[in-house]
């Protein structure tokens, strides 16, 4: 029989941001990452009530189909939950988080997830992506319009199409259930670790002979040292045989700390207000998943796609254009450029350079003077052998006159 036999989390507010939009959680068989959105209008608010609420299933189980629906309806409440804070605090208009849970039952694992933080497991040393992100550039992915790539750097990649918030009173939720086993490794964590450190980079921290809590720091650290745009909250789930577990439940992020809003809306407005941004970020924000929008900002990439493609062509066009431009100028000079050499037996005066520019040759004769080789000097000889250069075409005469007067009687 597998268990829980170490876990760990942690959350840090990443190199840009100035607040902790995101919450962790790590607990006796519940184990959670919440991203919120919103910004300073209420991401961390979102984040800390959907945990707490979540937070409430951490308990025993009878079956894996009983573990799936509590926490499918924990995920269900939170999200009135937080409406219900928006129609009291109308300032949070628009706040919502994602979330991806998971409870450890014995041999089976069931999990749920909305948005586009992500659970992963490495198993037997290969780390597989169990959740399916709920985002625009994801659809694009799918459907064969972009790859993995270019979905890391796409400019729609913040539109999550599917969040816990105030916008939907029954939001999709994806759940399964799968088998565990010891020696598995499980990581929950927000985009902010999975947006800055590739895969590779993750599987190798999870196969470092580290602990729950070690992985979790170095995961960390890499994503800062990769800028860490974005706030980093990270769970590992370590499951072996059954023991005493010696590790405690921890809450992090905005979830282990009170709510940044009172009884009194206005208050809240005050107090969220507060903290600046120190500098600009990209937000992640919500769009409704719907047909319409979905073609409308598919149509918006394929004509930034089209934008693309012909600006691509043209800057090849005036690259080509540039080249051979610059070549045939090339040409030109080296064709006003005169040296005296041999041509079979006699001297000849030669229009161009002495390279050859792969199969091109840059000269060719311009006059057979039927002056022999043979009637030369030796010391003249040897230099047309060699080649003489000439500054234009009249000095070229005059060294040829020069040979000729020159040559052997």
């Amino acid at each position: 029989m597998a268990t829980v036999s170490h876990s760990a989390a942690t959350s840090h507010v990443g190199k840009i941001r100035s607040n902790n939009q995101d919450s962790g959680y790590s607990g006796r068989h519940l184990f959670l990452v919440a991203d919120g959105m919103g910004g300073h209008a209420g991401g961390d608010v979102a984040s800390a009530i959907a945990t707490k609420r979540i937070m409430e299933a951490d308990r025993d189980f009878p079956s894996p189909q009983d573990a799936e629906f509590a926490l499918q309806a924990a995920l269900i409440a939170a999200n009135s939950q937080l409406a219900e804070t928006v129609y009291e605090h109308a300032e949070l208009t628009g706040m919502g988080t994602t979330v991806s849970a998971l409870i450890v039952l014995e041999d089976e694992v069931a999990i749920a997830h909305i948005g586009d933080s992500r659970i992963y497991l490495l198993r037997e040393g290969e780390l597989s992506q169990i959740t399916i992100d709920h985002t625009f550039v994801q659809r694009l992915v799918d459907s064969g319009r972009i790859t993995e790539a270019e979905a890391m750097v796409h400019p729609r990649r913040s539109v999550l199409m599917r969040v816990l918030g105030d916008v939907e009173s029954a939001p999709e939720i994806d759940t399964s259930i799968l088998a565990t086993f010891p020696g598995d490794r499980w990581l929950i964590c927000s985009d902010g670790l999975s947006g800055v450190v590739s895969n590779t980079g993750i599987a190798a921290a999870l196969l470092s002979p580290l602990d729950a809590q070690g992985v979790a720091d170095r995961l960390v650290k890499e994503s800062l040292d990769g800028g860490a745009p974005d706030n980093v909250t990270i769970v590992v789930v370590d499951i072996g045989s059954p023991a005493e577990r010696t590790d405690m439940p921890t809450v992090v992020g905005s979830a282990s700390a009170p709510l940044a809003f009172g009884e009194e809306p206005n208050r809240g407005r005050a107090l969220r207000m507060s903290s600046l941004r120190l500098h600009p970020v990209r937000e992640t924000h919500f769009e409704p998943d719907s047909q319409d929008y979905l073609s409308e900002l598919i149509e918006e990439d394929n004509r930034r796609a089209r934008r693309r493609k012909i600006t691509w062509l043209v800057g090849i066009i005036l690259l080509v254009l540039a080249i051979v431009g610059a070549g045939f100028l090339g040409y030109r000079w080296t064709q006003s450029r005169y040296y005296v050499g041999v041509e079979g037996s006699t001297v000849a005066i030669f229009q161009g350079v002495q390279q050859d520019l792969g199969p091109i040759s840059l000269s060719s004769v311009f006059e057979d003077t039927n002056l022999e080789v043979s009637e030369l000097r030796v010391y003249d000889r040897q230099q047309v052998e060699q080649t003489i250069s000439a500054t234009s075409l009249a000095d070229a005469l005059l060294i040829v006159e020069r040979l000729h007067d020159a040559r052997i009687q």
